[in-house]
């Protein structure tokens, strides 16, 4: 039997996994990706990368290029509600409501304020390719696709699986020191044991990828999703939502399109592409629309949370440790987070700068943000309902009587004013879902590698939507544009993976010194960013999400998320350093010079 022995197994290759292979060889750690499919995935699947992915692959340089090839800011601003695209009766093409969205129009300085990127719509048929081709860069990532891992055994130094060349049908050994399970959940937590907690099965839903010319029936270019609702399905969910993918033009001349409607089986038949047509033209009110049918797969909603994240020397990423409903559009952005989480530790310990003991730090992290952003997008999700109920919607009524309220809705009367000012004010709600600006950014880590400085987290918006930047410890480090030899530069660009960057409030004075006498006793790399000295600052910003007085410090970790703060002058920076390092990092990291 063959035998390959690597530091890092990574079982599963869609997005978790290829992000943290990119991450890992960044910090030149050897990994291993086996992926049980030939190829990455040939479907859609997640499209919305938020400003916290954005700015994890802007670090990774693929930033410019995702945008150059996805949808512009001018036709992802918007998401609206309508009774259907086409048809000629008196409730067709009606507009319900329509919402500002993902960073667009009256978002668009809180957003562009908080992060030097903005999100994108960039589908996981193409998010995914980019990523491979990227891992080229890095000799010491390496993929194989058709390889299924069958079984695996842990030891105290290792983990070996047993993985089979679904090609050849041979079966090989692969031997790591620790395994990163982004499966999806097929094998790995199930083989270890680990329990799913939450909703496995919500509602069934298709997707169906499709080509169709609609540039006659688009009106406003800058609503990217579409959500229909209409007296036959009942309302959300069962009248349709459509996305446009692009890829080449964009607005109404979208050549692509996504439909995710509840399609259940024993009602429609076996799913295909003849069953999807003509519900698509139904869905749509088209029924002469020429429908090209690139792929369609069914899925299972669900709202699932991993008991938890490790095993040993195994851990669970993605959707092996989490699964979501799509709305907010949280599932591969947390994948993403928890892969620059984990990987940077793994590394830290491998390399010998960290004790082991800092990979437990892995699911105290991840999992409580995991567990709110799950109960973020099934809340969003059933508001969706909550906008039926406001246009009058009774599940389970007559048709008769569902067609009658939308008479009411649309009607020149009181109560038509009344529906549409209730509808209005409802669908401002569903800003939870798609103005989730603090959910996507905001998130904190409360427990883990970090010291508490005492103070109390910045309130947050009930809704989401409101988010308060700051530089407390456990939290990302707030973006602020600083400025040097004539060139702007976020904060977030002066911080590295394979590295720890001090950032003090005017000179750096002892701290440039407490970082060089650190980093020669932990074997670390460590930065010092000087704000007021090396940067200029302009306007309040860096003082206000500071919290910084004149001498105080931040330590920042490679993953952006600040470690330590300290508001005032320290007397001792070297031995303040020492301290924070050798906490955070589980291993003494020794003060080797005077303060």
């Amino acid at each position: 039997m063959a035998h390959i022995e690597v530091p890092v197994l990574i079982v599963g290759g869609a997005g978790c996994g290829l992000t943290s292979a990119n991450l890992l060889g960044r910090l030149g750690i050897e990994c291993l990706v086996l992926e049980r499919y030939p190829a990455t995935s040939p479907a859609p699947k997640a499209h919305y990368l938020n400003q916290r992915t954005m700015e994890i692959l802007r670090e990774e340089g693929l930033a410019d290029y995702i945008y150059a090839n996805s949808t512009p800011a001018e036709n992802m601003s918007r998401v609206g509600w309508y009774t259907s695209l086409g048809g000629d009766g008196p409730l067709d093409r009606k507009q319900i409501g329509i919402i500002d969205a993902f960073g667009g129009h009256s978002l668009k300085d809180a957003y562009q304020a908080d992060s030097p990127v903005r999100s994108a719509n960039f589908a996981q048929m193409y998010i995914e390719p980019l990523l491979l081709e990227h891992l080229k860069t890095y000799p010491t990532s390496q993929i194989r696709f058709h390889q299924e891992v069958k079984s695996f055994t842990q030891d105290d130094t290792g983990v070996t699986a047993q993985v089979e060349n679904r090609d050849t049908g041979e079966i090989y050994e692969v031997r790591a020191q620790y395994m990163i399970a982004a499966d999806g959940g097929r094998m790995v937590g199930p083989a270890l044991g680990i329990e799913m907690d939450g909703i496995p099965r919500l509602i069934d839903m298709v997707t169906v990828w499709f080509a169709a010319d609609l540039s006659d029936y688009i009106e406003d270019e800058s609503v990217m999703i579409r959500w229909f609702t209409n007296p036959e399905k009942g309302g959300s969910w069962g009248s349709g939502v459509m996305v446009a993918l692009g890829p080449k033009t964009f607005g109404k001349g979208s050549e692509e399109w996504l439909m995710h409607f509840a399609f259940p089986p024993d009602a429609a038949g076996p799913l295909n592409p003849e069953s999807a047509i003509p519900e698509i033209r139904k869905l749509l009110r088209i029924p002469d629309l020429d429908v090209k049918v690139i792929r369609m797969n069914d899925w299972k909603v669900q709202g699932v949370l991993a008991r938890k994240y490790r095993e040993g020397r195994v851990f669970l990423a993605g959707d092996a440790a989490h699964r979501h409903p799509p709305t907010t559009g949280l599932g591969l952005n947390s994948a993403v987070c928890d892969a620059h989480n984990l990987t940077w530790k793994l590394a830290a310990v491998l390399k010998g700068e960290a004790d082991p003991s800092l990979l437990d730090s892995y699911e105290p992290e991840r999992r409580p943000v995991a567990a709110n952003n799950i109960a973020w997008a099934m809340m969003t999700f059933q508001n969706h309902l909550t906008i039926d109920a406001a246009i009058g919607l009774m599940p389970g009524a007559p048709v008769e009587f569902n067609v009658a309220a939308y008479h009411k809705l649309f009607s020149d009367t009181p109560e038509g004013a009344a529906r549409r000012q209730m509808v209005k004010e409802v669908v401002g709600t569903q800003r939870a879902e798609f103005q989730a600006h603090d959910i996507e950014i905001g998130f904190r880590y409360d427990e883990g590698a970090i010291i508490p400085d005492g103070t109390e987290p910045p309130p947050r918006g009930l809704l989401g939507d409101t988010h308060v930047p700051t530089m407390r410890p456990g939290h990302r480090l707030a973006h602020v544009w600083l400025e040097k030899d004539g060139r702007q530069v976020s904060t977030l660009d002066l911080t590295r993976l394979d590295r720890f960057t001090v950032f003090t409030n005017g000179p750096a004075g002892k701290w440039a010194d407490a970082a060089a006498s650190a980093a020669e006793a932990g074997g670390l790399t460590i930065d010092v960013v000087s704000v007021g000295e090396d940067y200029r600052t302009t306007g309040d910003r860096w003082a206000t999400v500071s919290g910084l007085k004149p001498g105080g410090a931040l330590i920042v970790r490679p993953d952006q998320h600040v470690a330590w703060r300290g508001a005032d002058a320290v007397a001792d920076p070297a031995a303040t350093l020492a301290q924070v390092l050798s906490t955070v990092l589980g291993k003494p990291v020794t003060q080797t010079v005077p303060a």
